[in-house]
């Protein structure tokens, strides 16, 4: 049987953050940690081995898998900085157009660094990701 790998761990969000090699990626995911933290009310978890995720839901979809995910979170990782946050397809499309340098996977957002993006545009994001997921999921 399948098991998920991204599963909410006891490790500790502020060693994984110092283990980035990058001090720019390092400062970078400080400025999210707080900014994460402040705007969704939840405290920082690891889920699995590097995506730091606030809150969390369940999930279980009509083929049967089910599972347990954060709300939103992020990871720095060497590439590009991914920013775990979906939400409604066009009020996030309309959101991304103000958000700056970035690119989009499904219900991913990849950045460079946080400079070049606006951090109100991504509270803004993280905030309608929240609401359109405990939608989905109301029993989050």
């Amino acid at each position: 049987m399948y098991e998920l790998k991204t599963k909410e761990t006891d490790a500790s969000v502020i060693e994984f953050i110092e283990s980035v090699e990058s001090v720019r990626k390092r400062e970078d995911a400080y400025k999210l940690l707080d900014l994460f933290t402040e705007t969704t009310g939840y405290e920082a978890k690891m889920w699995g081995p590097s995506i730091i995720g606030f809150g969390s839901y369940h999930y279980k979809y009509a083929s049967g898998h089910e599972g347990d995910a954060p709300l939103v979170g992020f990871s720095p990782r060497k590439a590009k900085i991914s920013l775990y946050i979906g939400g409604d397809y066009k009020e996030r499309t309309n959101l991304l157009e103000k958000f700056g340098k970035h690119t989009t996977g499904k219900a991913c957002v990849y950045v460079n660094k946080t400079a070049d993006v606006d951090l109100d545009v991504l509270r803004e994001l993280i905030l309608r990701s929240m609401e359109f997921t405990k939608a989905q999921y109301p029993s989050t």
